[in-house]
């Protein structure tokens, strides 16, 4: 072991007590998080069959993002088990959902004998990181164990760059310990080969490839009978701090009989959200009571999992969030799948190139902060042929990129055996 990664071991071990604090931590919001614990530190069950397809997915957006991928790689090998491992409860909840003959668990944090000992007992065939799950240990010891393993779907925003050069020593054998890369865009490929990548071959975003499931639409349609003919703004994937912002935009503004549909992106905030838009003086409901929304309701709040499709579905205009604030925004790919007309704010590194590429086929419009952000809704909703250009152009713009996942699923073929 070279210092550097016997070093960044140590650091795992040092770190345990800290780890085991966190978790309990969000334990009090998340129960779930205390759930299969033993997993996390490399105290696995024993898998139903060995010789597994594993594809590694940390949580909510990249395991969506993978079911195309996986879809493919079906197709191309449809008698190997599947396994699937996450990093936070509501990603493993959407693999559940999305993929039940898988077997799913966490993945062990990077221990050298935690990880060691899971390709050890797992035995995967091979496998696929999705986006940018880099981690020294678990590759090494793949490396050593000879298990293929790709990065898949990977980007690199400047600011991740900025931060992995500062551990470069550390960072460049892991990626050299990679057997191909898939890279989303040729600026991801060019910042990853600075940190000594391996030559990645840029495949595009497999997030354009995914079809909602039918099950999706239908819900829509429920929600809209519940809704009626409101028109609908939904601000979706929100985070702390972006809730308060929105609502007193709204609250300034004249949105007369407008719904708004506001889904954070994490459950553990659900309760706190409604009573902040109940604090504010706001008349909300829950997608949970199962109830008509009512004329006098002003916020409907989507306290659900897995159903973030159905709630784009019954919407008029879709703000994506973790834009207002410098979080790097969350998916817009999806709403405009739908061909909703989408809005973000100024923060987008984590879907730079999705976010200009739907700004140049005038499928998306950029705000600076919430109040634009509700001046923008109140427009379109106004003017239905701006609304229908743009709904023509975000249908037009996810069609042109999709592909990826049979790309992705060509390079793991060249270097693999037959």
């Amino acid at each position: 072991m070279n210092w550097r990664r016997g070093l960044y071991s140590m650091l795992w071990w040092a770190a345990t007590p800290l780890i085991r604090r966190y978790l309990k931590k969000r334990a009090r919001k998340a129960p779930a998080y205390l759930q299969h614990w033993d997993e996390r530190f490399g105290e696995a069950r024993q898998p139903q069959a060995t010789g597994a397809i594993w594809i590694h997915a940390v949580s909510v957006g990249e395991t969506r993002a993978a079911l195309p991928l996986i879809q493919a790689i079906r197709q191309r090998w449809p008698d190997a088990p599947l396994l699937l491992t996450q990093m936070t409860p509501t990603g493993r909840d959407t693999a559940c959902q999305l993929y039940s003959d898988a077997e799913v668990r966490y993945l062990p944090y990077d221990y050298p004998g935690a990880v060691r000992d899971f390709l050890a007992v797992w035995q995967p065939r091979f496998g696929v990181l999705m986006e940018t799950e880099l981690w020294p240990n678990l590759l090494h010891a793949a490396r050593q164990q000879g298990v293929p393993v790709f990065l898949a779907n990977a980007r690199l925003s400047e600011k991740s760059l900025r931060g992995y050069r500062r551990i470069q020593g550390l960072i460049g054998p892991a990626l050299r310990d990679l057997t191909a890369i898939a890279a989303q865009s040729q600026q991801d490929a060019e910042r990853l080969q600075q940190l000594a990548a391996c030559s990645p071959v840029v495949c595009g975003n497999t997030k354009y490839d995914f079809t909602p499931p039918a099950a999706m639409a239908a819900l829509a349609a429920q929600f809209r009978q519940r809704i009626g003919s409101r028109p609908v703004c939904i601000c979706a994937s929100t985070r702390d701090g972006e809730e308060q912002l929105i609502l007193q935009a709204w609250q300034q503004a004249e949105v007369g009989n407008t719904l708004l549909l506001l889904v954070p992106r994490h459950p553990e905030r659900f309760d706190s959200v409604a009573a902040l838009a109940q604090g504010m003086g706001f008349a909300v409901q829950r997608r949970s009571d199962q109830q008509t929304v009512a004329a006098s309701t002003s916020v409907w709040l989507g306290d659900s999992m897995g159903e973030l499709f159905a709630y784009y579905g019954c919407a008029d205009v879709a703000f994506v969030g973790g834009s207002l604030l410098p979080l790097g925004g969350q998916n817009l790919i999806e709403p405009a799948s739908l061909g909703l007309p989408v809005l973000f704010g100024p923060s987008m590194f984590n879907f730079a190139q999705a976010s200009e590429l739907a700004l140049q086929a005038g499928a998306a419009w950029q705000v600076a902060d919430a109040a634009a952000l509700v001046q923008q809704v109140l427009e379109l909703l106004q003017d239905d042929a701006r609304r229908q250009q743009m709904h023509r152009a975000a249908l037009a713009f996810t069609a042109a990129h999709r592909g990826a996942s049979q790309r992705i699923v060509q390079l793991l073929q060249a270097h693999l055996p037959d």
